[in-house]
């Protein structure tokens, strides 16, 4: 069955024109001149018999129909843009590997180690994307994610990558003018900082320590662990944070923990796939790999605990 399409070219000139907002700057984007740009609109127009823009002063703004099918097209040219880099990337022999990961899990561990992976695997193409919200493996286009829950994740494979402790922290430059720390119902004349995901650690985190006559609800919130690292070592307060993420920061003194209770959380870190992709050698080398980088992980922090235990 013949399908009812306008031609590529009108497609991606209208996207261009339209985020624009001006056919001359479209033109100089795809290397065309303006009226070139004018007449594949037109016929654009010409096919779907509707108008997309229209002239406001010097600038061309979209229609209401302009913008409801511009939201559909500059869909269906990324889709399209990430089939061909896929198909692509088979040139090499490896394929392409999605990998989703949480932000700062992303940042502070996997980024640091991918490299290794690469050098392994020169043919395998990657593509990271971060997630912040519960995503769907079987809907998108993922071919492995990291994970973090209560449980291992329903809808596919999972590896139980590591448990999580969380630690209260902060800047020395918080402390200085306020003098040290003395009990934990000391907090309560400082900012503490929250993870929107999380409402519960401070609260969990103060009736483990004994400090219940803190507020553990004021403070700042933020979206993400890598923010609230930032915050708290600007100064801006004490922060709560999973102590995995903070090594490099506790060494070198842009951070200290003032408090001795480290907190497991309830959930965990689990490396998980769609049960269509499991065999897939892509997603196989990696999971491998992830799984040996995890090992020697947990070896060095092992050791790192036997070294700072008194004797």
């Amino acid at each position: 069955m013949r399908r009812v399409l306008p031609s590529l070219p009108s497609l991606t000139i209208f996207e261009a024109s339209a985020r624009h907002s001006s056919f001359t700057r479209a033109a100089e984007e795809l290397n065309l001149s303006q009226s070139a740009v004018s007449k594949q609109v037109q016929s654009l127009e010409a096919f779907l018999g509707l108008r997309l823009f229209e002239r406001v002063r010097q600038r061309i703004v979209l229609t209401e129909a302009g913008q409801l099918y511009l939201a559909r097209v500059r869909e269906a040219l990324e889709i399209m843009e990430s089939a061909t880099m896929e198909a692509l990337a088979f040139q090499g022999g490896g394929g392409i590997l999605n990998i989703a990961t949480l932000p700062t899990f992303g940042a502070r561990w996997l980024a640091p180690r991918i490299g290794g992976f690469q050098a392994l695997h020169p043919r395998i193409a990657l593509s990271l994307t971060v997630r912040t919200w519960p995503f769907d493996l079987v809907e998108e286009n993922i071919d492995i994610a990291v994970y973090y829950g209560e449980k291992p994740w329903p809808g596919g494979p999972s590896d139980l990558l590591m448990e999580e402790e969380v630690v209260p922290v902060c800047a020395l430059s918080l402390l200085a003018p306020r003098g040290p720390l003395r009990a934990v119902t000391d907090l309560g004349r400082l900012a503490l900082l929250h993870h929107r995901a999380r409402p519960r650690a401070w609260k969990d985190w103060l009736q483990l320590a004994g400090g219940g006559d803190v507020n553990p609800f004021h403070g700042v919130r933020f979206e993400q662990f890598e923010m609230i690292i930032q915050a708290a070592i600007s100064g801006m307060g004490m922060a709560i944070v999973p102590r995995f993420m903070i090594e490099a920061e506790l060494a070198d003194g842009k951070l200290i923990a003032p408090f001795a209770p480290a907190m497991k959380s309830p959930e965990s870190y689990y490396l998980v796939c769609p049960e269509r992709k499991r065999d897939l050698p892509a997603v196989q080398a990696f999971r491998r790999w992830v799984l040996d980088e995890m090992r020697v992980f947990h070896l060095r922090q092992a050791e790192q605990n036997r070294l700072v235990q008194p004797h």
